[in-house]
């Protein structure tokens, strides 16, 4: 089915337009909205016949599913818009803000079920369950986990957080409504009323839902750590240009699905043609943007390469550093070399989750460098990585 609904209303796959994510999007939507307009509708006549809290609470669920799909078709709408003026990133990031509204919903409406289902516990009554009830709910469950699929899908596609949000609530409700049908069968079967109890679980899987999208939500706005797999791709693809030695102070922004910004520092040799080497970084610079979608600017780093001296003690110095912790490193290693001393300038590099001394560690290398030949004096900056 989902690959059917794409097929009719896709016609250009190029997930790299603004206009095929847009369309995406809409789809999605749209098909949200009227299979949870369905669902709401049939589980709030069924509740209301039965005297079920637990089934009118999914079916108000279920109008919300309507609500967060409304604003998710309207951020797609709005994150389409061109560049202008006062946007010069584009609108991208308007995604992620309806995602954000989508997640308040889910955890206003878990807080609401929440109180209606102690009410429940506290004065019980029990469900006028039939055959009919317990059917229109195991197909409740299949059509959700079907919308769970499709939402999934759709936002690998286009690698959308508020599609992906939208996956989380299904399943979510597919859950929920499970339990409902337990709580129906239990009240049928038993003449056990559970109502309230699974009204309460229901409420609990949406508040738990909605936390988890609204911090992921968040943490995009926020400005997270980049995608690990992203920036092995992007050092990778470095390694294929003559006269790049490697890269560093990689950086990343994130103005949206498709919108990256990424900045970085590459070594080039001192020597080297700077005309040839400009052209290589632009190269560079046009193919990355064509293979990963992203914009990006290097700053080139001149380095010495052929130099034995200079070899053997970056060597040295990166052996030391990683003898203090693995997990350190080094770049823009030089050496200016006077007529008493030979100053070793470079940037250590220390992971940015951890609190380290500075000065201490400063204090090590410097120690060790001196140790090897007295003549060397280590001019250290120290800094933390944004990847």
């Amino acid at each position: 089915m989902t690959n059917l609904l794409i097929k009719l209303f896709i016609k250009d796959k190029d997930v790299g337009k603004l206009e095929t994510r847009g369309k995406y999007g809409m789809l999605s939507s749209a098909t949200g909205i009227v299979v949870n307009i369905l669902l709401s509708i049939v589980k709030l006549v069924i509740g209301i016949i039965a005297n079920s809290i637990s089934i009118v609470s999914d079916a108000l669920n279920n109008i919300t599913d309507v609500g967060s799909s409304v604003v998710t078709m309207i951020g797609f709408k709005i994150s389409q818009k061109k560049i202008d003026k006062d946007h010069p990133w584009g609108h991208g990031r308007m995604e992620y803000i309806t995602a954000f509204i989508v997640d308040i919903i889910i955890l206003m409406v878990g807080f609401e079920l929440l109180k209606s289902s102690v009410d429940k516990i506290i004065n019980p009554e029990l469900p006028a369950i039939n055959n009919v009830t317990i059917i229109i709910l195991v197909i409740a469950v299949i059509t959700k986990l079907w919308l769970f699929l499709f939402y999934k899908k759709i936002a690998k596609i286009i690698d959308s957080n508020a599609i992906k949000g939208n996956a989380y609530d299904s399943i979510s409700d597919s859950i929920s409504t499970l339990v409902v049908l337990i709580s129906a069968v239990v009240a049928k079967l038993c003449g056990i009323s559970i109502d309230g109890y699974a009204s309460l679980i229901v409420s609990v899987f949406i508040l738990f839902t909605g936390y988890k999208a609204i911090k992921e939500t968040v943490d995009l706005l926020l400005g997270m750590k980049p995608d690990p797999e992203f920036i092995s791709d992007i050092e990778e693809e470095a390694k294929k240009y003559d006269m790049i030695s490697g890269i560093h102070d990689i950086m990343v922004h994130d103005y949206g699905p498709g919108r990256k910004i990424v900045s970085f520092h590459a070594e080039v040799p001192a020597d080297g043609d700077i005309c040839k080497v400009h052209d290589i970084i632009d190269q560079m610079e046009q193919d990355l943007f064509e293979k990963f979608n992203c914009i990006t600017t290097i700053h080139m780093d001149p380095i010495v390469v052929d130099n034995k001296e200079i070899k053997d003690m970056r060597d040295f110095t990166e052996k030391i550093v990683k003898e203090l912790n693995s997990e350190f490193s080094i770049h823009d290693f030089r050496m200016t070399d006077g007529e008493k001393r030979i100053n070793l300038i470079f940037d250590l590099v220390v992971p940015r989750d951890k609190e380290y001394d500075k000065e201490e560690i400063i204090k090590n290398v410097q120690q060790k460098i001196h140790e090897k030949d007295n003549k060397y004096f280590a001019v250290i900056k120290v800094e933390t990585s944004y990847i």
